[in-house]
């Protein structure tokens, strides 16, 4: 897979964030993270491109260029699958420097998320197992490798893909989480570009922490997975998925309730919401009154 260097460069320098189908090279929105948007640009298809503009200049883009790398050989190591993937640093004078993360691209109805939205209950428990199993990897990996080396996965239904030959595929590595003798790799500081300005202090204080940890506790991960559920609106699998963690996770952490599932959801939910209207503020305050370019795409509306 040949992500064109030159190409994405022509794409960074004429990205409109307000308006992509102005940008002066072509490209269909795919989908939106929660820092990032995912397109395929003319010239690459068959490509999913995640641009993060996060970064003050081109060393410290490789800095985290050569962790997404180290992630992703840990994830395989740890005996994941990942698709294949490629990377490439664009930076346009005056704007924050781009790394962009290309990935083989994947057909709709291969994600979990899409599998489960006709799924009945049985096949849904199979399903459930499968994917609690290839995150128990990463715990095993975890066991055997601390304290010197330690992952953290953002295990939701959505992040996964199944192949025709039954394989599953972690898709979600763009955020590279791991820890190396205790210390965390990633710097928080740099998530804080796509917060904004105003909210900036208290994510930094309060919430900055938590959502990096939640991905290391095998009990966070397997609630957040079953919680997802309610966002996929198939809140009736929500006990079929804590079912499979309670099961393949048996001994690692107490069982979750139904109870804490919504709850945690709930709270989620309010999080990432909230986070998007100071987001759309944020957009407003800068190209409005600051008269200054915004580079995250953000969407009409986001659903959790």
């Amino acid at each position: 897979m040949d992500l064109d260097a030159r190409l994405i460069a022509r794409f960074e320098e004429g990205l409109d964030p307000r308006n992509l189908s102005a940008s002066a090279v072509p490209a269909k929105l795919l989908g939106y993270g929660e820092i990032s948007a995912i397109f395929e640009i003319e010239g690459l298809e068959g490509i999913a491109v995640k641009r993060m503009p996060l970064f003050r200049d081109r060393a410290e883009a490789a800095a985290y260029e050569k962790n997404y790398h180290a992630y992703c050989g840990m994830l395989s190591e740890a005996g994941l699958s990942l698709p294949e993937s490629r990377t490439v640093v664009a930076a346009a004078a005056g704007r924050p420097v781009s790394l962009y993360i290309g990935q083989k691209k994947i057909p709709a109805g291969a994600f979990g998320n899409k599998m489960v939205a006709g799924m009945g209950r049985d096949d849904a428990l199979c399903l459930a197992r499968q994917v609690a199993a290839e995150i128990a990897k990463v715990w095993e990996f975890n066991r055997s490798n601390h304290p010197e080396r330690e992952l953290a996965i953002d295990a939701q239904v959505s992040n996964w893909a199944r192949e025709e030959g039954g394989r599953w595929l972690f898709l979600d590595t763009s955020t590279p989480l791991f820890r190396t003798s205790g210390r965390e790799t990633l710097d928080p500081e740099l998530l804080l570009a796509a917060v904004p300005s105003l909210m900036k202090p208290l994510v930094r204080a309060v919430f900055l922490s938590d959502v990096m940890n939640r991905y290391y506790d095998p009990r966070q991960v397997a609630l957040d997975l079953a919680a997802n559920l309610y966002k996929e609106q198939r809140p009736d699998l929500v006990p079929v998925f804590l079912q499979a963690g309670n099961e393949i996770f048996a001994g690692l952490f107490s069982p979750i309730t139904e109870k804490e599932a919504a709850s945690y959801y709930r709270f989620d939910k309010l999080i990432w919401q909230t986070f998007l209207a100071l987001r759309k503020m944020d957009r407003l305050l800068m190209e409005k009154v600051f008269r200054k370019r915004y580079e995250f795409l953000l969407p009409g509306k986001i659903k959790r």
